[in-house]
Formats: C-alpha cells, structure tokens, sequence
C-alpha cells in the first residue's frame, strides 16, 4: 500500500495533475488511510502523525470547498493587480505637488504618471481607532451613500471570496451640474497585514451592469486607501487615498483636477461626522 500512495503523491507533485480534483482527494484519502494502518502496528501513534493525519484531514476539507471559476479567479487578479499598482505609486515619494492643505492639516497632492496620469493622494488623521473607519469604509460599503452627499449610491454586485467584491456605484452630479451624473464598476480588494490595511480597487467590467441611461460610464484605478494606527496614539488612523480617476466626457482639465481635489477633501470632513455619531444601543 505505502509503494501505491508514494506514486500517487508523486503524481500530484506534477502541475498538470494537481489542478484535477479528483487525483488530489483520492491521494489524501490515500495518506491517511495508510496512516491509520501504521498507526495500528505501532503501540500508539506518534506526536507526528497526529500532525499529518489533522493536515491530511484539513486538505481533504478543503478540497470539499466550491472552487473559484475562471471569472471569478479573474476578478481576484484584478483586485490584487490594482493593489500592488497603488502601492507601487505611494511607495515613489518624489514628485507630488501640494494640491490643498486644509486648516485642520488634511493634504491633498498630486503627481503625473505616464501610464495612469494624473492621480491624487489625500493625506488626514482620523480620531477613530482603525477597526471603527475600517468597518465604516468595508462592511457599512453600501451605506456610503447616507453620509457622503458626493456618493448617490454603492451596491455590492458580488462577492468574491473574503477578500474581492464588484461593485456598482453611482456619482453625485456637482454643484450647478459642472460634471454630470457618473457611475463606475470596480473590483475592489481589501487586504489586512499585521496593523495596516489596503483597500484597493480599479474599473472592470461586468456583464450583468451594462452601461446605464443617464450616466456617462466612467473608470478609476489603480486606486486604493490606506489605513494605520498613529504612531504614539493607537486610537486614531492614518488615513491614506490614492485616487486616480477618469471622468470621460468633455471637461476641461482645470475642472477635473479641482473637482477631483475638493472631492477628497470633502470625503475626510463628511467621514469624520459620520464617525463622531452616536453608536445606537
């Protein structure tokens, strides 16, 4: 029997064959049958092969779960693509130029890309703990459109996973209908490493929201916010936004850039009321 599983493990070494579910749970069932035979020969079962069989039995469950489709491994690269595309930009510290600074020290800056163009970094500080404005940004997603009258709507398409979701969100025209009604579908991926969390997004498409009377389909990304404890005060975040947006259309750039900076600059004064309402009991 040992002889048997050796070839079967050897067999789901090869890449080929390790994606052919079946191979994979017959080779764990293999493991730990063969496990249990050797277990009865000995007086009692070693620590080590407690570990394998817990491990083997953690496989074949896992090998139990709904895999991903095509479609939907597609939208998790995506969302990982636009992640590690802002975190690039952020990362290059040369070159931004001071758009806004607000009296309470909110910054918005703002440099050129060759191959993004123009993209806008929001900087503030946030007297919440992190998990508070990470709850508002992530799990209360579709009621942004309650507090931030720059947002008309934020609808969660699908859900990919824990970490991936598409979604559909409709603009706010601006004051004296400057920039017309927008709406914008997104991938959007929300990573948590140690005290740091990234939400990142990008445009993409999706076949079940088509382009919509009455809007002009516009595209962001790579685009992605930030959010750190305060170095010194763990009860208030570092807020962070990398926004690269295309408004389509025809908008002179003068507009777009001021449209675009306010808009950041107003999302940091309407989050901030949205934090400091009372919890309701």
């Amino acid at each position: 029997m040992l002889p048997a599983t050796s070839k079967l493990c050897a067999a789901i070494s090869y890449r080929h064959l390790r994606n052919m579910t079946g191979l994979r749970r017959q080779a764990a069932v293999a493991i730990s049958q063969e496990l249990s035979r050797l277990a009865c020969r000995s007086p009692g079962p070693s620590a080590w092969i407690h570990q394998v069989r817990r491990r083997s039995s953690l496989l074949s469950s896992r090998l139990e779960e709904k895999p991903f489709s095509e479609m939907e491994m597609s939208y998790i690269k995506q969302g990982e693509e636009a992640l590690q595309k802002s975190l690039r930009i952020l990362e290059d510290q040369d070159d931004w130029k001071t758009e806004t600074v607000a009296g309470n020290g909110d910054k918005v800056l703002s440099k050129v890309l060759p191959d993004v163009g123009k993209v806008f970094r929001l900087e503030v500080v946030v007297d919440q703990p992190l998990d508070t404005v990470y709850g508002e940004l992530v799990d209360n997603m579709e009621q942004m459109g309650d507090w931030n009258p720059n947002v008309k709507e934020v609808r969660i398409l699908e859900k990919i996973g824990k970490d991936t979701v598409i979604t559909h969100e409709k603009a706010a025209a601006t004051p004296g209908n400057i920039v017309g009604p927008r709406d914008f579908v997104s991938v959007r991926c929300s990573k948590r490493r140690g005290s740091t969390c990234v939400l990142a997004g990008m445009s993409t498409t999706y076949r079940a929201m088509p382009e919509q009377e009455g809007f002009i389909r516009a595209e962001n990304g790579p685009t992605c916010m930030v959010l750190r404890p305060l170095p010194g005060s763990p009860s208030r975040t570092r807020l962070t936004w990398l926004l690269s947006i295309d408004l389509k259309g025809w908008l002179p750039k003068t507009i777009i850039n001021q449209v675009l900076s306010q808009t950041q600059v107003d999302f940091a004064k309407h989050l901030r009321q949205r934090l400091a309402r009372p919890v309701p009991v």
